[in-house]
């Protein structure tokens, strides 16, 4: 194993995983160059399960690979921190995943002049189709623009402040779940007017991402695209008004500043 093609994942949970697998699906690394640690009550009976390689040692996986990724429950960050500080090196990049963890923490236990950066991606990751913020310590070193190379094969990216990461918390990675809330429910919506629920399914997430596409490659204004679909007594408007009335754009605004204030309560204690 090489270690410079190696890339360490500290935390093999969904997030971790989904991180792993889009890794391999984008090409940029092969399973065996991925190791992936968890605790030993949770390791596969097969260590090399998926051509990943996963282990117990957080220390031994840093000490083969070259980027850190460190996607353990924000609980137990700073042990893992402590734990593998000793392994690091100059020749090391590290990204943390971890919500409430800034990037002073981390140097602090690290004590070495390294490229520490934060993303905040989501499970989409899996299927490369992330979005994807990160803030860094070095963002204009290579190492850093390594990192959004890397992430940027695994969907899109957007550079921020680092002030700015419980924002894309709340909005990207928890985010994720709005939306596939909002397509449940256009799902039982289209049940409930005839269609079966594998077809209502169906329906309703294409449209969805037909509809985030018209944005995302054209750069046009949600509104503008809604005026497009739009007529004078039609049952589009007829249909958004009534969603308008029982406070579809409220609640989805509401939800997304009740995790970031979520966030912040957490990060404050």
């Amino acid at each position: 194993m090489s270690f410079t093609n190696t890339i360490a994942i500290l935390g093999g949970g969904n997030i971790g995983m989904a991180i792993a697998q889009g890794l391999v699906n984008s090409g940029a690394y092969k399973p065996e160059n991925i190791i992936i640690t968890r605790k030993k009550s949770d390791l596969p009976k097969n260590c090399n399960e998926g051509g990943f390689v996963f282990q117990e040692s957080n220390a031994d996986a840093v000490s083969k690979s070259r980027i850190v990724v460190i996607a353990v429950v924000p609980l137990i960050t700073l042990s893992v921190l402590n734990e593998i500080a000793p392994a690091i090196t100059t020749n090391h990049s590290i990204v943390s995943i971890v919500t409430g963890v800034t990037i002073a923490e981390i140097s602090s236990i690290i004590k070495q002049d390294v490229c520490i950066a934060r993303a905040m991606p989501n499970t989409a990751i899996k299927i490369q189709e992330s979005m994807t913020c990160i803030a860094g310590n070095k963002t204009g070193s290579k190492q850093f623009e390594e990192i959004v190379d890397l992430f940027n094969k695994l969907g899109k990216t957007l550079v921020i402040d680092e002030d700015f990461i419980l924002s894309a918390t709340a909005l990207g990675s928890c985010g994720i779940a709005f939306f596939l809330r909002s397509i449940r429910a256009a799902s039982q919506g289209g049940t409930q007017i005839g269609f079966h629920a594998e077809e209502a399914q169906l329906i309703a997430a294409q449209t969805a991402k037909g509809a985030a596409e018209l944005l995302l490659r054209s750069h046009t204004h949600p509104e503008d695209e809604i005026d497009k679909v739009t007529t004078p007594r039609g049952i589009t408007i007829a249909g958004l008004n009534e969603m308008e009335h029982n406070g579809f754009s409220s609640a989805l605004i509401k939800g997304i500043v009740k995790s970031y204030d979520k966030a912040t309560q957490k990060k404050q204690d």
